[in-house]
């Protein structure tokens, strides 16, 4: 059996790539192991879990179900391209500070589904932090400890500006 690969052209957390991966490839299988970013985790393969979830131009995206070329062209930002210039994102304190974090297995995604959202709306309501977290499953914790951590990086951003 042949393997058909192909260069791909990405942009992910600022830094240009040219990468070539099998034709079938998702956008989570090149960022894991075409460039070896494994922040972003492989749970369902199916679109059901969100450990996946990426940011591409702005959006949440299910990096596991994403075609790999229909992310070319365009700014992908994983959970490694959350922290700047030597210090973590305020999503990132928050979940240390509220415990938000357990296994850690699901966070990664949690962490791209907040930013996007705070990116788009820098003050959600509790309602809008669940909406927008509501493709991401964690086993781990009741989610409290997450939308209240949320909420503090809403806070903590505003506080930037």
């Amino acid at each position: 059996m042949r393997i058909t690969t192909e260069v791909v052209r990405l942009t992910v957390n600022g830094d240009r790539y040219e990468v070539g991966v099998p034709t079938h490839y998702t956008l989570l299988e090149t960022l894991r192991y075409g460039l070896g970013l494994t922040g972003s985790k492989q749970g369902c393969d199916k679109g059901d879990c969100g450990a996946c979830t990426v940011i591409v131009d702005g959006e949440a995206v299910l990096a596991c179900i994403t075609p790999v070329w229909e992310a070319e062209e365009k700014k992908v930002v994983t959970v490694e391209g959350l922290a700047g210039g030597g210090q973590l994102h305020p999503l990132q304190n928050s979940f240390d500070l509220y415990g938000a974090a357990q296994c850690g297995f699901c966070t990664p995604g949690i962490l791209c589904s907040a930013a996007a959202l705070l990116a788009r709306n820098p003050s959600p309501t509790r309602r809008e932090i669940k909406e927008a977290l509501s493709g991401n499953l964690c086993r781990c914790t009741g989610y409290t400890k997450i939308y209240e951590a949320v909420e503090a990086a809403a806070r903590a951003l505003a506080g930037r500006q």
